[in-house]
């Protein structure tokens, strides 16, 4: 079967497949206990705290009542995706932007980073694949995040941590994306996954954006479903049986989006874990309903 490449960065093909961790030089989850181990060993790491939330209080607010030691708080809108406007409501930062956040978060390019959220990976993700995209291959996001390492017993902190300057350079385009041209041909020449509620895919309702509906030809995969009820996503194997069922394998391209891009990431992560490249629409729907001639479809597929 011949394979279409809808991706924009054509210099930078989908992964290829095999297997977890297939986009990056390291296994893209890791453990508390084994993130455990390595605190306690101070193997030198870069350790962020993402949490995040779309509607309630700042992540910041959770971050100073409690984080893991030696985390380094980073806000998503501010530090991790460009201004809103007319690329969606995360679009990708500048690189310039982009390298000078890590770089005060202390990120190095020789350096291991680890990143969590709350519990279900949802923003930890996005700081995941915005690191590989441009360009370090040692990121790693912690299962179960807070949630997790708290259930543990392990020991959490409020003290801000002494933060090293990194020497991180960004170099983007190290993973496959896609803008709305291309997540229109994939829609139809391969598997493009939507990957908000339900209710929002059928078009029933619309929290964020003007429009509600979804792309023509995409499929619904909430990403509600990549993870149990503890946050921690599923075995690969129940991954892979989950995209199979909507048509998602390592014979077609694949692509994903969201409303911004963000829950669009987690959809990345879970396909990776199954070990089906896939490439991003980082403006999502939030960037498809900008432009009024782009048709929107309401109902199951």
């Amino acid at each position: 079967m011949r394979r279409v490449r809808v991706v924009t960065n054509q210099n930078s093909p989908l992964p290829n497949p095999g297997g977890a961790g297939q986009t990056g030089d390291v296994h893209p989850l890791i453990e508390v206990s084994a993130l455990d181990r390595l605190l306690r060993r101070q193997t030198p790491l870069v350790l962020l705290d993402v949490r995040w939330h779309l509607a309630g209080p700042p992540g910041i607010e959770s971050y100073r009542k409690g984080h893991l030691p030696g985390a380094v708080f980073v806000d998503l809108d501010r530090d991790i995706a460009g201004p809103p406007g007319p690329g969606g409501r995360h679009p990708l930062p500048a690189s310039g932007d982009f390298e000078a956040a890590m770089r005060r978060a202390g990120v190095s390019a020789d350096r291991l980073v680890v990143v969590y959220d709350d519990a279900d990976s949802t923003a930890a993700a996005r700081v995941w694949w915005s690191l590989r995209y441009f360009g370090h291959d040692r990121v790693r996001v912690l299962d179960g995040g807070y949630r997790a390492w708290t259930e543990a017993g392990h020991q959490v902190t409020t003290a801000d941590p002494e933060i090293k300057p990194g020497d991180f350079i960004a170099a983007p385009g190290r993973l496959p994306v896609l803008d709305a041209d291309g997540a229109a041909a994939l829609a139809g020449a391969g598997v493009l996954l939507d990957a908000r509620a339900a209710e929002r895919y059928r078009g029933e309702q619309e929290p964020v954006d003007p429009v509600a509906g979804h792309i023509p030809g995409a499929r619904n995969a909430p990403t509600s479903g990549n993870v149990g009820v503890d946050g921690r996503f599923l075995p690969p194997g129940l991954l892979r049986e989950r995209f199979a069922q909507l048509g998602a394998t390592d014979a077609l391209d694949v692509g994903a989006y969201c409303g911004s891009g963000v829950t669009a990431a987690h959809e990345i992560l879970a396909l990776n874990l199954a070990g089906i490249p896939a490439a991003l629409y980082v403006g999502s729907w939030s960037d498809w309903v900008a432009d009024p001639s782009h048709p929107v479809a309401i109902g199951d597929a």
